[in-house]
This record gives C-alpha cells, structure tokens and sequence, in this order.
C-alpha cells in the first residue's frame, strides 16, 4: 500500500520577515509546506488577496514550471491526483468557486512521484512555478524552497482552489 501524506491545509505558523508590496493584479502566492514520503510529493500554494478588492477564483489555477534558468519544462498538468496515487480528496474535489475578501487566502496542491523510469531520459527538477489565478489575471512566478523533483515521469496532479482553512 503505498504512502498516502496529508496535504497541509492551515496558515504558515510565523508571517514572513519582511512584507512585498502587492504584486500587480492585488494577489500574492505563498509557497506552503509539502510532504515528500517514499517517492510521493505532495506541495500546497496559497494565494493571498493582498488587494484591496474580493478576488474571485473558480476551478484551477493554470500552473506551469521552470527550471533554474527560468526556461519553461514540458511537463503535463492534469486536474486532481491524475492516477499518480489514491486518496487524496484535497486533489480530488470538485472544484468550486472561491471569493476572497482582501487579507484572506485560497489554497491549491500538487502531488508527483520522482520517479525515474528510463535511464536515457533526464531527470526534470523544477526550481519556479507560474501560476495565473484566473483566466486573463498576471500570471505569478515563484521561486521554490523545495523544488519539484518530477525525475523523468513528466506528470503532475493539480488539485482546485479551495478557501483556507482559518
């Protein structure tokens, strides 16, 4: 039976040290803690509506990843756990929309497996996501802390938006 880690769903425990000024487009992404257990990476985003307006948000983010060169990977998102692992309903949901009064946050996960499955195809390790909210918003790039280490499967699960849990 293969691991199955809990996506982290809460607020960071300590506000950054220092605050951005609002990026354009009143939102900010936050990269959450993850879980790497046997192989299964699962990773969470939260977006902050640092605007001063509601934010609405519907369905799933568009996301894309780079490497550290900022160059972008081929690398295909499909919509909930993607048949990469079972049980995880966070991924799974049905999507639904979303409206973020200013100060309050949404979240979204990733889930992977690094995975190497032919010798002659290099591992991808991707260093930025990109992200666009909604449909038309400035997409929002974001270096990573801890990289997506996709190894050579090409292949990750996107769960929808959902309101943070407060």
């Amino acid at each position: 039976m293969p691991a199955k880690p809990a996506p982290v769903r809460s607020a960071p425990s300590a506000p950054p040290a220092t605050v951005e000024p609002c990026p354009e487009g009143g939102v900010r992404l936050v990269e959450m803690e993850g879980n790497a257990a046997m192989g299964l990476r699962v990773a969470d985003f939260q977006l902050v509506n640092c605007g001063t307006q509601p934010y609405v948000l519907e369905g799933y983010p568009q996301l894309s990843l780079r490497d550290d060169r900022n160059d972008p990977l081929e690398v295909a998102v499909e919509h909930g756990s993607a048949g990469i692992t079972t049980g995880t309903p966070n991924l799974d949901e049905a999507p639904r929309p979303v409206t973020l009064a200013p100060g309050q946050a949404a979240v979204f996960g990733i889930v992977w497996r690094n995975l190497v499955t032919e010798s002659a195809t290099p591992a991808v390790t991707a260093r930025i996501v990109e992200v666009e909210p909604r449909p038309g918003a400035p997409r929002l790039w974001l270096r990573l802390a801890a990289p997506v280490d996709l190894g050579n499967t090409g292949k990750l699960g996107l769960g929808p938006w959902q309101p943070l849990a407060r």
